[in-house]
């Protein structure tokens, strides 16, 4: 016994509306979808074209950026209730047009202005679960005839998957711009504790993802092959933007120190020097009087005032060695002997008893070799990644986001094990974290001027990295391709000249995801 032939063809249209739905469940992009569930709709009733209206939930107009043959991907929006697909929308009813001409509601203002003779008309609505229209297919022109209440079946059918999709396409649509804002207040978060450092975390995500093309731009080294889809390069992103909030778990003092000694302890070892010049002078004055009260010479007065005037220049040279020591800069030749030398001066204090100019505590503040933090400090500092990883693992990020705590805790870490916080195996440390260890290193070089540093010029700070690359502490490839491929001048710019000096771009190019 041979099967129906109607009935083979109206399961092959329903299968394939299956498969349709299956692809568009899996496709996240609203506009993308929009496309796919239009090519779709014309296809599985054998159409000319279709548009496809959605409802806007706030409004209740009828919107659309897909109708074809139109010629323009421009958003049209139509008041509620408005021609056919209006009331399609609005009563939730099926409306199948042998001669569209026909139907008072039909207006012909876009076939007049396309050249285009809509005849057959077969529109459905897009219902979701709980039975509420979201929008409206519409299909012209059956390639063979008319559309049969079968055609009107299927595309309902359809209709009700896309409907499906379309809302997941939105919630998923919700949630990264959820995730967006939620990064970007954290950006501004992260830079109102250390201002200087506007702009920072931006450039690095931007850095990195210029980084991602040119591995796989010129697909040579360890990483030959490496590829980036959308879904990874934002989470890269999302893991560059985010790589310092741990920030706000270090003390702001320590966060944007200038200096080797906080302001308040250098403000106690100023009034200290000032005291002691009073000292000196208030005791040589006392022995000035005593001198002439007991009949010295003109001579011996004077004496005593040059030797006040030692004394006091001594105060003052020493003070000048505080100061130089408390820059964040390489201490110059003689400047440990110098503080050691301090040790040892006093000064007659406000009881009468000694007091020494400089306490073992501030000497070794002082005599900190580069930057301006102590190994403790530093530590501190250092305690950010931590914090970092500890508060984006309390996220619960999509499947395709998970790595972004892991990548941006791995952002210090050095090839040969030196690095932070956990001084891990190369074959531990990603590629991203890799490529973004190279990007935050160029752009804390360059940067603009800092209390604590001074802008370095973009030559110097390739060779920096170089030199780290010799040192087997970053990865060769990574910065074979940042140098080879312009990664720098791509992003940030041509670079700037000043004073002279050839400095990095700061304006930040587009970057595409």
């Amino acid at each position: 016994m041979s099967s129906d032939p109607r009935t083979d063809d109206s399961t092959r249209r329903f299968k394939a509306v299956l498969e349709g739905a299956r692809a568009l469940i899996r496709e996240r992009n609203l506009d993308t979808l929009l496309q796919r569930v239009l090519s779709e709709a014309a296809r599985v009733v054998d159409a000319e074209r279709g548009s496809l209206f959605l409802v806007d939930p706030i409004t209740g107009e009828l919107w659309t950026k897909v109708a074809q043959g139109i010629g323009s991907d421009r958003e049209i929006r139509l008041p509620a209730g408005t021609g056919i697909v209006g009331h399609v929308a609005r009563t939730g009813a099926i409306v199948n047009l042998v001669d569209a001409y026909d139907d008072p509601r039909f207006s012909r203002s876009i076939d007049h202005k396309t050249g285009y003779r809509t005849r057959a008309l077969l529109a459905v609505p897009m219902m979701d679960m709980q039975g509420h229209v979201v929008g409206v297919l519409q299909t012209l022109n059956k390639t063979d005839g008319v559309f049969t209440a079968e055609d009107a079946d299927v595309l309902t059918a359809l209709g009700g998957q896309a409907a499906a999709a379309i809302e997941n396409a939105r919630l998923y649509e919700e949630i990264t711009n959820l995730f967006e804002g939620f990064v970007k207040a954290s950006v501004v978060a992260i830079e109102q504790r250390d201002p200087t450092t506007g702009g920072h975390s931006e450039r690095v995500a931007s850095l990195t993802l210029g980084l991602c093309d040119a591995v796989q731009a010129i697909g040579g080294g360890q990483w030959k092959g490496s590829t980036f889809s959308h879904e990874q390069r934002r989470e890269i992103r999302y893991a560059a933007l985010l790589h310092d909030f741990g920030k706000v778990g270090v003390r702001e003092d320590v966060l944007v120190k200038a200096h080797k000694l906080y302001p308040m302890q250098f403000e106690l070892i100023k009034a200290r020097f000032d005291f002691a010049r009073k000292s000196v002078e208030a005791d040589s004055l006392r022995r000035q009087v005593d001198l002439l009260l007991n009949g010295a010479d003109a001579a011996a007065v004077t004496n005593e005032q040059l030797q006040m005037a030692v004394r006091q220049a001594e105060l003052d040279r020493f003070f000048d060695v505080v100061q130089v020591c408390n820059r964040p800069t390489l201490l110059a030749g003689g400047s440990f002997e110098a503080l050691q030398e301090l040790l040892g001066v006093c000064f007659r204090g406000p009881d009468g008893q000694p007091k020494p100019l400089l306490t073992r505590t501030e000497v070794a503040t002082l005599s900190i070799p580069r930057g301006t933090l102590s190994a403790d400090e530093r530590r501190e500092i250092e305690s950010h990644v931590t914090h970092t990883f500890r508060f984006l693992s309390m996220i619960p990020w999509t499947r395709d986001l998970a790595r972004v705590p892991v990548i941006a805790r791995d952002h210090h870490e050095k090839l040969d094990g030196t690095g932070y916080p956990r001084g891990i195996k190369p074959e531990d440390i990603a590629l991203e974290s890799r490529m973004m260890a190279v990007a935050d290193i160029y752009d804390a070089l360059t940067a603009n001027d800092r209390p604590y540093k001074r802008a370095v010029p973009h030559e110097q700070a390739i060779g920096i990295l170089e030199r780290e690359v010799k040192g087997g502490q970053l990865d060769g490839d990574v910065f074979e391709a940042f140098v080879s491929y312009g990664v720098a001048e791509r992003v940030l710019g041509p670079p700037v000249i000043q004073d002279g000096k050839r400095l990095s771009g700061m304006h930040i190019l587009p970057i595409k995801l």
